[in-house]
């Protein structure tokens, strides 16, 4: 995966995206002199306990610890080292925060932030602003080095929640016969808007090569927070409330083998506003690809923060799943052309809000002049990945997985079991079989162009 580099944003973007939060009306609105930006992300991988690093270098994990998406690389044995890991499928260490401050009084000098004594991260969090330049891409990008080689497969795009296959699927991609501009859009598919700030040396950041704290699993951002630093307004002091703490781990539990209608199901993640799940496997040349939406779409662009808007746009296209649901079905037999070498491999995300808190407030006489201090952004997402069948149930019940009642051997049944992850299981780990290769979407890019 291509490494994450820092751009300089030009200050008309900057402009644009604080007006763009803080609504367009007609009125004489100038941009908050400073700028903050927190996102905050929960991720797990079902069957697994969590864990804030992996010994021995992380093995087949720690592959795809580096390859799930955009931000910063992922780094198999370590933790949050770099900004950007929020906006990845990242899931270690657990829980991430991505802090960017832009201060236009001035810019790219140092700051810091006071936290409540709730995150477990010491009294503040220094910002800083960046060294390393590398090359940034966004979720559902395809490397650049991808690009520049004619695919050889198809992909079969599969649709719903559905027991069965449904009339007029699949939709089928002939990657060969695509012309080179099309196929990032075919992996992309349905863009999401509002990807953040584009960081670079004018912002400061945290985390950084100073601190490398990570948030822990009783941390909560919940309390009153405080921007320090030169230039920055003395009265940038904001409080945040339960709305915009750390999403809860997603409990999500699946059942059947890649031959049947594989089951999954979760329950309800605290202040999930929309769920959304993805799954992928391998068949020779061809990329095999289900969504629960109920439309055709890769899906390989959702894996992102999504504005309010957006959610409610897509709640009403039917592409994410209402709040209310906890349980959606994938169609019978269609990742049974891989075979035991290719382990289906299922994504989902539920989505938070999203909070803007703007000082001074806006006026309520449209006709006033608003000329705001300083502005602040918080978004929040929890996500889960999970090895679909029965490959590796074994495995998975000595790392801390908790079958579900009525399981039985051959039901391919387990649990995120992210409700009593650090117990035992009360077993000793199976080494009953080898299980099958795990599906990294980078490596099946590389396998569809060649490399």
């Amino acid at each position: 995966m291509t490494p994450l580099r820092f751009v300089l944003t030009p200050a008309c973007l900057a402009v644009g995206l604080s007006i763009a939060s803080l609504g367009a009306q007609a009125q004489n609105t100038k941009p908050p002199k400073v700028q903050l930006w927190m996102d905050l992300s929960t991720g797990t991988m079902a069957g697994m306990p969590e864990m804030d690093s992996l010994p021995g270098g992380g093995g087949m994990l720690g592959g795809l610890m580096g390859g799930m998406g955009g931000g910063a690389q992922g780094r198999a044995g370590g933790g949050n080292t770099a900004y950007g890991h929020a906006r990845a499928m990242s899931i270690m260490p657990p829980r991430v925060i991505d802090i960017a401050l832009h201060n236009s009084l001035r810019p790219g000098v140092e700051a810091s932030q006071a936290i409540p004594p709730g995150m477990r991260m010491g009294e503040s969090l220094p910002l800083i602003p960046p060294r390393a330049q590398p090359t940034q891409t966004e979720p559902g990008d395809v490397p650049q080095e991808y690009q520049q080689h004619q695919p050889k497969g198809r992909i079969l795009l599969y649709w719903g929640c559905s027991a069965t296959v449904r009339a007029g699927q699949p939709r089928v991609i002939d990657l060969a016969r695509a012309k080179p501009s099309d196929y990032a859009q075919a992996f992309a598919g349905r863009a999401v808007p509002d990807r953040g700030p584009r960081v670079g040396p004018a912002y400061a950041l945290y985390p950084n090569e100073r601190n490398q704290v990570s948030l822990s699993r009783d941390s909560s951002v919940v309390g009153e927070h405080q921007v320090r630093g030169d230039g920055v307004p003395a009265s940038m002091k904001f409080t945040l409330g339960a709305a915009q703490d750390l999403m809860p781990a997603i409990d999500l539990r699946t059942s059947g083998k890649p031959q049947d209608s594989m089951g999954t199901s979760w329950q309800p993640v605290r202040n999930a506003r929309a769920y959304y799940l993805h799954a992928m496997s391998q068949s020779g040349d061809d990329l095999i690809m289900w969504s629960s939406a109920e439309t055709p779409d890769t899906g390989m662009g959702l894996f992102d923060y999504l504005s309010p808007a957006t959610i409610d746009r897509w709640l009403k296209e039917r592409v994410l799943l209402q709040p209310e649901t906890t349980q959606c079905a994938i169609p019978q037999g269609i990742f049974a052309g891989g075979g035991r070498d290719a382990t289906p491999m299922l994504r989902m995300m539920a989505y938070g809000g999203e909070s803007h808190i703007v000082h001074p407030p806006r006026p309520a006489d449209p006709k006033a002049a608003w000329e705001p201090e300083w502005s602040v952004r918080v978004r929040v997402k929890s996500h889960t990945m999970a090895m679909l069948g029965e490959e590796m149930q074994g495995q998975r019940g000595g790392m801390g997985a908790t079958a579900p009642a009525g399981a039985g051997a051959g039901g391919g049944a387990y649990s995120s079991g992210m409700g009593n992850s650090g117990q035992s299981s009360g077993g000793a780990p199976s080494d009953a079989g080898t299980p099958g290769e795990v599906v990294n979407p980078v490596n099946l890019l590389r396998g569809l162009f060649g490399r």
